[in-house]
């Protein structure tokens, strides 16, 4: 079956969970319905996994003080990707860093939390580990040792990138990509010659979409795309550069000769837990994420760029969409 025309496709971007969110359809009449399911999506999703609203469900269980604490089944399938990414990434993806993200200063929403200026202690503290979370799928409770601190952030923003796309597209009967702050998954038919995703390996933006030109542009046609970088959500306290992607071993921002990795996978979850992780082994990632045959681009501090897994060699794709601000 030969896609929808590229120049029928649609899209529509608003602020959503601290970044950005787009939804892009492959019939024009869609559009809103899907922009009005992706932002329902993302409310629910914001109240069962925000680390910084005092009435969700991730607030009641980091603060249950080792209390089996009742959960949603959307966020036990939030806790239960993350568990699954830090199980497969031998606990580089741990969402037991919360409470070094918090002690770094990000206790807040991060527009807020980048103005805090002053001095924070960069002493070395590793996460407690993913195995202290006793998730119980059948009774549906979370319980925490005492003074441990979750944050399901990237994997649950992947995860409603997921689910997102996969309702809208079996709802509408269309092709659909959903982009969460460069977290994208895609599903239905897609136009003609796949989504072009423009990557935008040196932004430093965080918020609404950024008006950069893109290092590079691909196409996909299923499954999901994500870029992590130590540019993104990255902050200065007391004269120290920091930024969100912490190394469980240290409960520090990871010190890794990668600025950006975007990798393609079968679903945005996927390709989030391997970018993340990718950051975070540093030189290894290429020989992990090539035995995974994962088509991964990984760019250098100075823009020197290597891909693996079969991703082409800059410049190989179409230029991005800019009119539907496609940007991983």
């Amino acid at each position: 079956m030969m896609g929808a025309a590229a120049e029928n496709v649609r899209g529509r971007t608003f602020p959503a969970l601290g970044t950005f969110a787009s939804v892009l359809v492959t019939v024009p009449a869609a559009l809103d319905a899907a922009g009005t399911a992706l932002a329902g999506d993302l409310a629910e999703i914001d109240l069962a996994c925000s680390r910084f609203r005092p009435d969700s469900e991730l607030t009641r269980v980091n603060e249950a003080a080792g209390r089996p604490v009742p959960v949603s089944p959307l966020f036990a399938d939030a806790l239960a990707s993350a568990l699954a990414a830090a199980r497969l990434t031998d606990g580089d993806v741990d969402p037991t860093c919360g409470r070094s993200l918090f002690d770094l200063g990000y206790d807040r929403d991060f527009v807020q939390a980048r103005q805090q200026t002053g001095p924070v202690s960069l002493a070395a503290r590793p996460a407690p580990g993913w195995q202290v979370v006793d998730l119980d799928t059948r009774q549906r409770t979370v319980r925490l040792p005492a003074g441990v601190m979750l944050d399901l952030g990237a994997t649950a923003k992947a995860l409603a990138a997921d689910l997102a796309a996969a309702r809208i597209a079996a709802t509408l009967g269309c092709g659909v990509l959903v982009n969460l702050g460069g977290d994208i998954a895609v599903a239905g038919e897609p136009p003609a010659g796949g989504w072009r995703v423009g990557i935008a390996d040196d932004a430093d933006f965080d918020g609404v979409i950024p008006e950069v030109p893109p290092g590079q542009a691909v196409c996909i046609s299923d499954g999901g795309l994500a870029t992590s970088s130590t540019l993104v959500r990255a902050w200065r306290r007391g004269g120290e550069d920091l930024h969100h992607i912490i190394s469980p071993r240290t409960g520090l921002p990871a010190q890794s000769c990668w600025r950006t990795v975007s990798v393609a996978a079968a679903t945005c979850i996927d390709a989030n837990t391997a970018s993340t992780a990718a950051i975070i082994r540093g030189e290894h990632a290429v020989d992990w994420l090539a035995g995974l045959h994962l088509p991964a681009r990984l760019v250098r501090h100075d823009g020197s760029v290597t891909v693996v897994g079969g991703w082409p060699p800059d410049p190989a794709a179409p230029p991005a969409d800019t009119r539907t601000g496609v940007l991983a």
